[in-house]
């Protein structure tokens, strides 16, 4: 059996090899001729999958180490009964840490804010409970859900009048409710001034032409970490806004390996084997100093320095290839990053912080 697999996948040949052999690439080069004689492919965000790759090859079985699927096509994939699996949920901790990060960054009061969350599954979902659990007033717009799946729905344009606005929805151009430029222009103009919006989604759901043209006069606090047109990004909107990551918000090295495991799982029961046990790390628990909620986060995650590696490498950049390629250079060399659960901080007798550090995961002592 021969598995081709993108090559930022990690622990991708120490999980599949024992099924075949494994041959990994850059998800973004990855051609028809990559997969001429390959019976597996394993992919995350980048690789459009869909008939132009598939077409002649042998492929039985793609697997998409992401939450998202808008870049697999679907029903070609059920044409050609190829099976499918993704990872829903893998990186949800990993998005937390980052919009946490942005918070404790740019809104010194946002545990006295109301934050309004567009989508509302797992990543969404596991934001609402996280910042509920530490008493942050949230409004929910998830026109899949109701009330008695998560507390706090309410309309779009209820959501809109929150302090904070963080958009987590897939990217969908169909049915009743398509998220392709859900905020578009008049969207925009209901969002409160003085307002942070946070897309940790898909770039698509803002109109990034919108928001350009609406925002010169720093109308809101912007973070983008997706974007129209990646990775080739405009330049003037990275310039403009607040904070720029490029696609990185779920890149925590614990995220990355639960959607390469998950997709594991899902390829063993396929082929009517067990799965392989989950890797693990022997490792202690990192102990930090710190006197606050947000210097703990800060401290393990500052979403700054990826805001200054971006700006680095691609302001400099001459023209839109250029800014493809770096954007692509900088998720590739993305540091590793560990989300809260491996680290440790002394609180004394605050049992309050202890309680707010616990919520994210924290050892405390």
């Amino acid at each position: 059996m021969k598995i081709v697999a993108d090559d930022n996948m990690p622990l991708v040949r120490e999980l599949f090899s024992p099924y075949g052999e494994v041959v990994t690439c850059p998800g973004r080069e990855l051609t028809a001729a990559h997969l001429v004689d390959a019976d597996v492919l394993l992919v995350r965000s980048v690789t459009p999958v869909n008939g132009a790759l598939l077409e002649g090859s042998p492929v039985q079985f793609v697997g998409s180490a992401t939450i998202g699927v808008d870049h697999v096509d679907m029903d070609y994939l059920a044409s050609r009964n190829i099976q499918f699996a993704s990872a829903p949920g893998c990186n949800a901790n990993a998005v937390v840490q980052y919009v946490l990060s942005a918070l404790c960054r740019l809104r010194p009061g946002w545990l006295g804010e109301t934050v309004g969350i567009v989508g509302c599954g797992n990543v969404g979902g596991r934001l609402y409970r996280t910042l509920r659990e530490l008493g942050v007033d949230c409004r929910c717009y998830d026109p899949f859900l109701n009330t008695a799946t998560i507390g706090g729905l309410t309309t779009f344009e209820r959501v809109l009048e929150a302090d904070i606005l963080c958009l987590h929805t897939p990217l969908t151009t169909g049915g009743p409710y398509p998220t392709h430029h859900l905020l578009n222009e008049a969207a925009l103009m209901n969002f409160a001034p003085g307002g942070l919006l946070l897309n940790a989604g898909r770039g698509p759901v803002v109109d990034n032409t919108a928001l350009l043209r609406l925002n010169r006069g720093e109308q809101w606090q912007v973070v983008l970490d997706v974007w129209e047109s990646e990775p080739a990004i405009s330049l003037p909107l990275l310039e403009q806004v607040t904070m720029g990551t490029p696609h990185i918000a779920g890149y925590s090295e614990d995220g990355k390996i639960n959607g390469t495991y998950m997709v594991c799982e899902a390829f063993c029961q396929w082929l009517g084997q067990p799965s392989p046990a989950k890797p693990g790390r022997d490792e202690s628990v990192q102990w930090l100093s710190a006197k606050s909620l947000a210097e703990a986060i800060l401290a393990v995650y500052d979403i700054a320095d990826d805001d200054r590696r971006m700006r680095e490498v691609l302001l400099s950049a001459g023209d839109a290839a250029a800014v493809g390629l770096g954007f692509d250079q900088l998720r590739k060399t993305y540091p590793a990053r560990r989300e809260f659960q491996h680290f440790g901080v002394s609180v004394d007798s605050d049992e309050y912080l202890a309680g707010q550090l616990a919520t994210l995961g924290f050892t405390t002592a």
